[in-house]
């Protein structure tokens, strides 16, 4: 009884991760949520969960929706299934240390994209401490993830 609970939680644990660091939101520190993009990014290109991908399009709308950004990080995501599904030049399965690279190169260009919709002095500072705030946090939460998240 016990170990069916915990081996439930277990497999559920991505998709709670993405609802509570999307309902986590504080203007400095997870500004409309973007934290839960970690484990979007994560289970769905790295280690792909079955139907994460559909939480993961729908909470790409809510970051959207709280953070005023129309449609962009939905975009941003479809974007990334569809360059990820060039398995024979992009294998994220098989990187190392987290997919902490391709993470940054899919984060950063996002914000970068961003910042140029948005151009000003106080939209640069807000983009550059959010990409050193997610990538930082990247490898901590992911670990943590990994940890909880174990398919028995």
């Amino acid at each position: 009884m016990i170990k069916d609970i915990v081996s439930f939680l277990r497999k559920i644990s991505p998709f709670l991760a993405v609802i509570i660091l999307w309902r986590l939101q504080l203007n400095f520190w997870n500004p409309a949520g973007i934290l839960a993009i970690i484990p979007i990014f994560y289970y769905s290109f790295v280690r792909p969960i079955p139907y994460f991908s559909l939480m993961s399009i729908l909470f790409c709308f809510l970051i959207d929706y709280t953070g005023g950004t129309v449609l962009f990080w939905t975009t941003m995501y479809f974007i990334a299934y569809a360059v990820n599904g060039f398995q024979y030049f992009i294998d994220l399965q098989r990187t190392d240390k987290n997919a902490i690279v391709p993470f940054i190169i899919f984060f950063g260009l996002s914000l970068f994209i961003l910042m140029i919709i948005n151009i000003s002095w106080i939209m640069l500072w807000r983009c550059i401490c959010l990409f050193i705030w997610v990538s930082v946090i990247y490898i901590p939460v992911i670990n943590l993830l990994k940890r909880v998240h174990r398919d028995d």
